[in-house]
């Protein structure tokens, strides 16, 4: 597979034809079918067939248009770090948990990219269980969430508890008494994409509660999940320090019952690592006082030091 075939290919998938991605490339239709047509003999694989509604697209071929995203980019993000290398940058691929990623790296990324300006950190979100492939092929140089369950060599640092609380609007049905598991159960419950993995803290509070799949809708963002519950008779799952005004304006309250409150505790993973390395930087800096108060209280990452890199998305 060459880059250029990859290039034909995704432009295939994303408009839909041959002929709308030449234009987007530039190229011939001839060119692009003849890249899609290399591929296709390399990796023996139909990839799609045209239809009269349109591209229809083989399991493989549907796995390779997520690849090539990821190995365009990873092409991109090397020219890139090289170039940045050659010119004295230092970066940290950092690869974190979506709850993380939304209420506490913004302030870390920014107290750790003010001490040095030659340091930057590229930051994606990704499951809890991918974490242990990432960081073995090191694809990742550091991975924040709960613990991922590798074993030595790799080095784990817890750094944070927090409390993660069932909450609902203030008019909610269920507000304002004790309520019952199959009340739980039963509820409408609007949840961050971090519902959908199978490890940490909001994932052990939904087996817990027993509450069905069908009963949980999934929103892109915890704040988009939090903005919904406070309108509706939904109930959520929040960070108890991220919602901390919510509740004391009385916009959001607190629902008391069983298994209503859980406490987790996000922590630091890597593969052993360079004592002189951004990642043993962060690892030094990621328990002191000073990074707490800015991980509970940060108030954003300047944009010259937040580069995300290729984002590995919560719904693949």
């Amino acid at each position: 597979m060459t880059p250029s075939q990859l290039r034909a290919f995704t432009s295939v998938v994303r408009n839909g034809s041959v002929k709308a991605a030449a234009a987007e490339l530039n190229l011939s239709e001839s060119a692009v079918s003849m890249h899609v047509a290399q591929l296709r003999k390399s990796l023996g694989d139909q990839l799609f067939v045209r239809t009269k509604s349109g591209l229809a697209f083989t399991r493989g071929g549907l796995r390779l248009a997520s690849r090539a995203v990821e190995i365009l980019g990873l092409q991109e993000q090397t020219v890139t770090e090289v170039g940045e290398a050659a010119d004295g940058r230092r970066v940290l691929r950092l690869g974190v948990e979506s709850l993380f990623a939304e209420h506490a790296a913004p302030g870390l990324i920014e107290l750790f990219t003010q001490r040095a300006n030659d340091l930057e950190v590229e930051l994606s979100v990704h499951l809890v269980e991918q974490f242990p492939a990432l960081l073995a092929a090191r694809a990742i140089d550091l991975a924040i969430g709960p613990g991922p369950g590798l074993s030595a060599p790799a080095i784990h640092r817890p750094f944070l508890a927090f409390d993660v609380l069932v909450v609902g609007s203030p008019t909610h049905p269920l507000a304002g008494r004790r309520v019952s598991e199959a009340e739980l159960r039963s509820a409408l419950w609007f949840l961050g994409p971090t519902a959908i993995g199978g490890t940490g803290v909001v994932p052990s509070m939904l087996a817990k509660l027993g509450v069905p799949e069908g009963n949980q809708r999934i929103f892109q963002s915890e704040a988009a999940a939090s903005e919904e519950t406070k309108r509706s008779e939904g109930l959520s799952l929040a960070v108890q320090f991220a919602i901390a005004a919510e509740i004391n304006a009385e916009r959001l309250v607190k629902i008391d019952g069983p298994h209503c409150r859980m406490r987790g505790t996000w922590g630091a993973t890597a593969m052993p690592y360079d004592p002189m390395s951004p990642t043993a930087e962060l690892l030094q800096l990621v328990t002191t006082p000073r990074a707490m108060q800015a991980m509970l209280r940060g108030s954003g990452v300047p944009v010259k030091h937040f580069r995300p890199s290729v984002y590995v998305t919560l719904w693949n």
